[in-house]
């Protein structure tokens, strides 16, 4: 009986502990993270220019279009079909070079912000850990938080860690 009412108060004792949670804002984590704000900017410059080039071969495959337009009123009708061809092959070769170079930027873009949102997990998760938390909720736009205190906010202390570290 001794042993049974101890069990009883154990795991009454171990159900009332508190346990800690915290909650990061995703959205501000990530806006306020120097290395993907980095990142951004680095691919939004790679998009101008990959938009500043196709322009300028757009520009350029019109010009000549419009040049052939005006000889092949002058040539034969066969050799002018040929030579329409000839320049409609072209065209469609430089618009699906221009597309795989924009795929391979989008790419590229996906795969170094995935490993920040892995980094940014890993992190919160050392964090956690560290600090004895049992659980930390993410918040923010489409987050799992619809409440908490500020006191359980730990969205200014994770970012500052990370962006530390990104700085070293």
């Amino acid at each position: 009986m001794k042993n049974l009412i101890w069990v009883i108060s154990v795991l009454i004792m171990s159900a009332c502990q508190q346990q800690k949670i915290g909650y990061v804002d995703n959205v501000k984590l990530m806006d306020d993270y120097k290395e993907k704000v980095d990142v951004e900017a680095k691919f939004k410059t790679k998009a101008e220019a990959l938009a500043k080039k196709r322009d300028s071969i757009s520009q350029t495959f019109q010009i000549e279009a419009q040049v052939f337009q005006a000889k092949a009123q002058k040539m034969a009708p066969e050799k002018a079909q040929e030579e329409y061809g000839k320049i409609q092959q072209r065209g469609q070769f430089i618009g699906q070079q221009l597309q795989m170079e924009d795929q391979q930027l989008q790419a590229s873009g996906q795969t170094e912000m995935d490993s920040i949102v892995s980094k940014v997990k890993r992190e919160i998760k050392a964090y956690g850990k560290a600090n004895g938390y049992n659980y930390i909720l993410g918040g923010g736009d489409g987050g799992s938080v619809l409440y908490g205190t500020e006191a359980d906010d730990l969205t200014e202390e994770i970012v500052k860690i990370l962006n530390e570290k990104y700085k070293n």
